[in-house]
């Protein structure tokens, strides 16, 4: 089930923040930073996705069920809401990913026979050191 699933924007709150880090002269005027909040249990997500973002353990999703990402890589404030908007894409693919069940499989007859020997070729040498009997 890897489909890709549209959001809504209205869905996502973007709010600009204050990036941290070094600055030059506009440091302390200009909100640059995206803050995503996205709310799992509200969205119009399947169920199955919802249940299993919520279980994935991330530190970006709130006992709430809220996605918090802060995105402040880049100078421009689209730059960064796009980066923290691909955040959130990639978070739900993840979500959406599901493994393969393991089919359990029997080693095979030529695998049995060689461990055995090797078992019994390691018991020989070992017993071949024990102390000499005249």
């Amino acid at each position: 089930m890897c489909a890709t699933v549209n959001i809504s924007p209205d869905e996502v709150e973007i709010t600009a923040i204050r990036a941290q880090g070094a600055g030059g002269q506009h440091v302390n005027k200009v909100s640059s930073a995206a803050h995503l909040r996205f709310d799992i249990l509200e969205s119009s997500l399947p169920e199955e996705v919802k249940q299993r973002l919520t279980k994935l353990g991330d530190r970006r999703i709130s006992k709430d069920g809220v996605v918090i990402i802060k995105a402040q890589k880049f100078r421009s404030l689209d730059k960064n809401r796009a980066e923290a908007l691909r955040r959130l894409e990639e978070l739900i693919q993840q979500a959406m990913h599901t493994e393969k069940p393991r089919r359990p499989t029997r080693p095979t007859r030529g695998s049995v026979i060689r461990r055995l020997d090797a078992k019994s070729r390691r018991s020989q040498l070992k017993a071949s050191r024990g102390k000499v009997r005249e």
